[in-house]
C-alpha cells in the first residue's frame, strides 16, 4: 500500500496487539479496518471510574488534628512506594512510538 501524502509505501507495524501502517517519510499513520475500535476499548480501560458521591457533612467527633502516625507517607497523604497506574496517554504512547 502506498502512502496517499506522499506515494512512499507504507511500513506495517505492530504496536501493543494494534496494526499500524505507517509512512517513514511523512510519518502518517493508518489503521486498518476495526483497528481503531481495539484502541477504543483499550483507552476504555484506561478511563478513571467515577468519582464516589459526596458524603453528608458530619459533626467532629472530638479527635485533635495532631499526627498520631506518619508511616513515610508524604504530607498530601500517599505512599512514595506506590507507582501509579498506566494512564490512556501511557496506552497510546506505546502504541505510536515508533
Amino acid at each position: 500500500m502506498q502512502c496517499p501524502i506522499d506515494g512512499t509505501p507504507l511500513v506495517i507495524a505492530d504496536r501493543s496487539g494494534v496494526e499500524i501502517d505507517y509512512c517513514p517519510q511523512c510519518r502518517g499513520v493508518w489503521l486498518d479496518r476495526g483497528e481503531l475500535d481495539k484502541i477504543i476499548e483499550r483507552a476504555a480501560a484506561y478511563a478513571p471510574p467515577p468519582p464516589p458521591p459526596q458524603a453528608e457533612p458530619q459533626m467532629s467527633r472530638g479527635y485533635d488534628d495532631r499526627d498520631y502516625d506518619d508511616r513515610g507517607y508524604d504530607k498530601r497523604g500517599h505512599d512514595p512506594r506506590r507507582r501509579k497506574k498506566k494512564g490512556m496517554g501511557d496506552l497510546l504512547g506505546d502504541i505510536f512510538d515508533f
